[in-house]
């Protein structure tokens, strides 16, 4: 997905060329995922002579959003400061992403 909503439409050559080497995938795969995406209605196709074109249905933001929501839901019950203590208390976070985090938090309280 990320390599479509980089840029799109694209072919199935084009996505492998995008993810195929970092991943360790050939284009059997991409292949299967993209029909995966399209029978999902994450991604339409088109025809293009002999070969297919991809293009995301799905915006970014709203993958990430509902992604985002899923994973609170799921691991801390729907609160998200569960979340951000467990990121704290394992060190995941570095002090430039406690900085964004408070300033965003200062933007939402005003």
């Amino acid at each position: 997905m990320e390599a479509l909503w980089a840029r799109s439409p694209l072919t199935a050559a084009e996505v492998c060329e995008a993810v195929c080497a970092e991943r360790d995938w050939s284009l059997p795969t991409v292949k299967t995922l993209l029909s995966r995406l399209v029978t999902k209605q994450a991604v339409m196709t088109r025809p293009d002579g002999r070969r297919f074109l991809y293009s995301p249905l799905l915006a970014r933001d709203d993958y990430v959003g509902g992604e985002s929501r899923r994973l609170v839901d799921r691991l801390f019950g729907g609160r998200a400061a569960p979340l951000f203590a467990h990121l704290a208390q394992e060190e995941a976070l570095t002090d430039a992403d406690i900085a964004e985090i408070e300033a965003l938090l200062r933007e939402l309280k005003q």
